[in-house]
């Protein structure tokens, strides 16, 4: 399983296409292959990921659902709408997204490419400096969330 980590910023031009980050494929061993990138459910950024991940998170998330439930149903279908295949062009590593899903989250010019680990997310540049936490927030979110180190 790839972990991707990271931050890259790469113009986009005229046509949708950016450049992949070389740190990425270099992650990847050299072999990007094909990738899914869909809108985050909760954040104003975009989701890639490798195929083989989609994969493993999709079916963990149908084996959830029952198909004769119509809200299941229902529920299958959002998940999978707004879906793109997208994969790096050999030579030049660019990968064109879809203007659709660029548009959904504001990207015109610049995106910042953020590895998340298991996954890579894609901010138009302003939006993700925005919502960047100060080291102060950051301590107290992860105090919140992890809460404090007990002794014994």
């Amino acid at each position: 399983m790839v972990k991707f980590i990271g931050e890259y910023t790469a113009k986009i031009d005229d046509k949708g296409r950016m450049v992949f980050p070389s740190a990425f494929k270099a992650q990847m061993g050299g072999d990007c292959g094909k990738f899914v990138i869909k809108k985050d459910l909760y954040a104003d950024c975009l989701e890639m990921f490798t195929y083989e991940e989609w994969e493993k998170t999709s079916e963990e998330v149908k084996s959830r659902l029952n198909f004769f439930n119509p809200e299941d149903e229902r529920f299958w279908r959002g998940y999978m709408s707004g879906r793109a295949i997208v994969e790096p062009n050999e030579k030049l590593s660019r990968i064109l997204v879809p203007k659709k899903l660029l548009e959904s989250i504001g990207i015109a010019k610049e995106a910042v490419f953020f590895g998340s680990d298991h996954k890579i997310e894609i901010w138009a540049k302003e939006k993700y400096d925005a919502q960047k936490m100060s080291d102060d927030d950051f301590a107290a979110l992860a105090k919140s969330i992890l809460g404090t180190r007990r002794e014994g």
